[in-house]
């Protein structure tokens, strides 16, 4: 039974991590993707790929973790950020999860394949020794095989992560990235183990899917100190903006208390004014919320991201009118940034001035060509096709969002209305077409499940 618990707790664990990111909740904010990909950009060029073909996404998650799963992109959780002390430790678990990309080792996973094939057949031979009458026989055939499951998947997923260490090294190298964030991040990791009360076994070392912490910053400290670029010093602009984005998911994310706690009133910098800002709008003090943002602007009043900040408290608060010229500059300011643009076309449709409307359609069409996968964008530029009364790219829109957000009889539904309505041959007709297809087989495959 032992055994067995250590492997259902495994499992349980391993299923949670290996969730489809869709599943979880995906956090998107201009400033951090931007500062994300000019993290990451020379650390995907150093393994050979190319940065616009790379993500590095946020989840919404507390826990310490960063992971891929599948294709060129990287998950980092919530947590990871607020753990790490510099944008170097960040870039040192960015540059793991590569070694972890240009290893093939989600795509392949032959090792976890074969391990599940060996699982299965052992569930097959406990079905028939249970079918001859020979219980007990059958609880032990289905325990081996568990365990020999078990301890092959182990043994790859460690292997797997010796080499994906070893590659994140060397591309630290290569980008001229000092690599003793990676060490400090590391030894964060040995203290929560310490913390937790985790203790160096045999029956642990074989329970484990990574290497030991403590051989791993072994490991890295021989490789990096023998480093010419161990000694770079960090960049301190990057390092800045770290500091504020940290602070921002902070103030998003975290308890207000904790938040007024970590960065109390008595601290005038960037980083705590941008922290407490978020911290007052979400308890709904928004005097003080959009004093905090007049603090930052006067310090930077051409900010694009402060002036982000303050259309959003005021929007938010049900003043979209005075949202607009502070949205505006930012929109402007930040070369039209996606995600920026859909908050200001939002702003420009909640003003409930039809004089707004057609230049919020412009704004949100612009927003989606540049990034259609934002959901949100697409519900506004439903919104306002309805307003304007073009219902049949109403319906599109709706379609586009409801497929992303994993709504296919809504899909469904909305696409065929388009296409219904659309012109014939058209790119928006076909479009309409591709969702429906695409909803009508996820349908199709959901109902097979049941």
């Amino acid at each position: 039974m032992r055994i067995l618990a250590r492997l259902l707790a495994l499992i349980a664990a391993w299923s949670l991590t290996i969730q489809p990111a869709a599943a979880q909740s995906i956090l998107r904010d201009a400033e951090t993707e931007a500062l994300l990909h000019d993290m990451a950009a020379p650390l995907i060029a150093a393994a050979g790929l190319n940065p616009n073909n790379v993500d590095v996404v946020v989840i919404n998650d507390p826990s310490l973790n960063a992971f891929v799963a599948g294709g060129q992109v990287v998950y980092l959780h919530s947590g990871l950020l607020n753990a790490a002390s510099t944008a170097n430790e960040v870039q040192g678990v960015i540059a793991h999860e590569l070694g972890h990309i240009t290893g093939g080792h989600v795509i392949s996973d032959g090792g976890s394949k074969a391990a599940g094939n060996i699982s299965i057949l052992s569930l097959l031979l406990g079905v028939a020794a249970a079918a001859a009458g020979a219980g007990d026989a059958a609880i032990g055939v289905i325990m081996a095989g568990q365990q020999a499951a078990l301890g092959k998947y182990l043994s790859f997923s460690r292997a797997q992560e010796s080499t994906a260490d070893a590659a994140g090294a060397q591309f630290l190298s290569k980008a001229g990235i000092t690599g003793r964030g990676s060490v400090e991040f590391f030894k964060k990791l040995q203290n929560m183990e310490f913390r937790y009360g985790y203790t160096r076994t045999p029956d642990n070392e074989f329970y484990r899917t990574h290497p030991m912490t403590g051989d791993r910053i072994a490991t890295l400290q021989d490789t990096y100190e023998r480093d010419p670029a161990y000694n770079n010093p960090l960049d301190p602009k990057l390092e800045a903006r770290f500091q504020r984005a940290k602070a921002k998911l902070f103030g998003y994310l975290g308890e207000p208390a904790q938040v007024m706690r970590t960065y109390p009133e008595t601290m005038t910098d960037i980083p705590a004014r941008y922290a407490r800002a978020y911290a007052w709008h979400r308890q709904a003090f928004p005097e003080k919320a959009l004093a905090e943002a007049d603090a930052l602007l006067a310090k930077a009043p051409n900010d694009p991201y402060f002036l982000e900040l303050k259309g959003q408290i005021l929007l938010e608060t049900g003043k979209p009118a005075e949202a607009l010229d502070a949205l505006r500059r930012a929109t402007e300011l930040s070369g039209n940034q996606p995600l920026i643009a859909t908050i200001f076309g939002h702003a420009l449709i909640a003003t409930e001035n039809p004089q707004n409307f057609a230049e919020a359609q412009q704004v949100l069409k612009n927003a989606v060509a540049r990034d259609r996968e934002n959901p949100f964008a697409w519900y506004q530029l439903g919104v306002v096709y309805a307003a304007n009364g073009d219902l049949a790219r109403a319906h599109l829109a709706s379609a586009e969002q409801q497929v992303m957000n994993w709504q296919m009889p809504q899909a469904l539904r909305s696409a065929e209305a388009a296409e219904a309505q659309l012109p014939k041959g058209s790119p928006d007709w076909l479009r309409a077409q591709d969702i429906a297809m695409q909803a009508r087989a996820a349908i199709e495959r959901a109902n097979k499940r049941k």
